[in-house]
């Protein structure tokens, strides 16, 4: 008993004296920020329930004024320490966490980190983050598109978990693995005990490109009897050739388990690209291709003999008529293989035309 009691102290002692070093030295700091999305989209097939095709969760009502995403966030940082709290509504979040318990869906983000070096960029962030995977963001501001790209409605905007992040001097490297709930998940699936992992490497040679590799493995389904194994790969570059045109170019592939405990996989992957030309600080333009190919219905289910085989185009206009408000048009189409939308008379159809006007403001 002693033993433990004098093991206790120590231990008290030393966080203290982490306490002590963790908070003094350094000037805190706390900021505070705000971002407000507001839309209007028009679907040509004309849903008479204003909700667009299931796959879509970023401005997804058609023929109506609303918000994608609004939120407000404050930031902490001291010697060693850092936290981020914002709380959101919108669209976004209403049909993107739909599976969460109703008052984590008001959560955008909520982590708190340590620094465990005095030198190195080493840290242990642990809440409700960012996903790891793909290039674009629930942030509308922040992406080349108005719209999300189909690789990133299908997967995910957010994560809960554990992270391990080293930033090398200088930054050209990044390593980080995680520790997860899920494939995006707060509140994981009842009976599933599983761990799910990610990771995330990313090199940036110069400041006109990066590179990054991403992944996931996991388990999305209840009970030892029904695990199936997800793995997932994601692969992209940023590259700006010039000052004004750019080029981001991605890939995702994954794999999960066709049956439990059986050795057969089904299979899915999205190769994209997006082209951008700012003319000025005030003007650019953008264009997007993209191909997914989900034959077996491993992410989204359409019940059709070819699955979800569906080409996508797009074409944006951006204006920035001061420095943080963005005015943006979008015209975009999606080919499926199969006949999964439906025309204005309610006709089957293989295509699927819409617009959308955003205007979003950053404080």
């Amino acid at each position: 008993m002693k033993s433990v009691l004098t093991s206790f102290f120590l231990l008290c002692l030393v966080t203290l004296n982490a306490q002590e070093e963790l908070f003094t030295g350094t000037e805190t700091n706390l900021t505070f920020s705000g971002y407000v999305e507001a839309y209007y989209s028009y679907d040509a097939g004309n849903p008479a329930n204003h909700e667009r095709p299931g796959f879509f969760y970023s401005h997804n009502r058609h023929n109506e004024f609303n918000v994608n995403l609004a939120y407000l966030k404050g930031a902490y940082t001291a010697n060693r320490v850092r936290a981020n709290v914002a709380l959101m509504a919108g669209t976004y979040a209403q049909y993107n966490l739909a599976a969460e318990q109703e008052l984590l869906r008001y959560v955008f983000e909520a982590n708190a980190g340590v620094k465990l070096s005095k030198s190195k960029e080493l840290w242990l962030d642990a809440g409700i983050m960012p996903s790891h995977i793909g290039f674009e963001s629930a942030v509308g501001k922040d992406n080349w598109t108005l719209t999300r790209s189909l690789a990133a409605e299908t997967s995910p905007y957010y994560e809960a978990g554990a992270r391990l992040s080293y930033t090398s001097e200088g930054g050209r490297w990044y390593v980080a693995g995680l520790l997860l709930n899920g494939w995006q998940r707060i509140q994981r699936i009842n009976s599933n005990q599983t761990p799910a992992f990610g990771t995330q490497l990313t090199f940036k040679p110069s400041d006109k490109i990066t590179l990054n590799w991403s992944s996931f493995i996991g388990n999305e389904f209840p009970g030892k009897d029904q695990e199936r194994w997800r793995v997932f790969n994601d692969v992209y570059g940023i590259f700006q050739f010039t000052p004004k045109f750019g080029v981001t170019a991605g890939f995702d592939f994954g794999a999960q388990q066709a049956r439990p405990k059986e050795g057969e996989y089904d299979y899915w992957m999205t190769p994209i690209a997006i082209l951008r030309y700012s003319f000025s600080d005030k003007l650019a333009i953008a264009a997007r291709a993209e191909y997914y190919d989900d034959e077996n219905g491993v992410i989204v289910s359409t019940n059709s003999p070819n699955g979800f085989q569906t080409l996508g185009l797009s074409a944006n206009v951006d204006i920035m008529p001061v420095n943080n408000v963005m005015l943006r048009l979008e015209a975009r189409t999606v080919n499926s293989k199969d006949d999964i939308f439906r025309e204005e008379d309610g006709r089957p159809s293989q295509n699927n035309y819409f617009f959308t006007a955003a205007l979003a403001v950053g404080f």
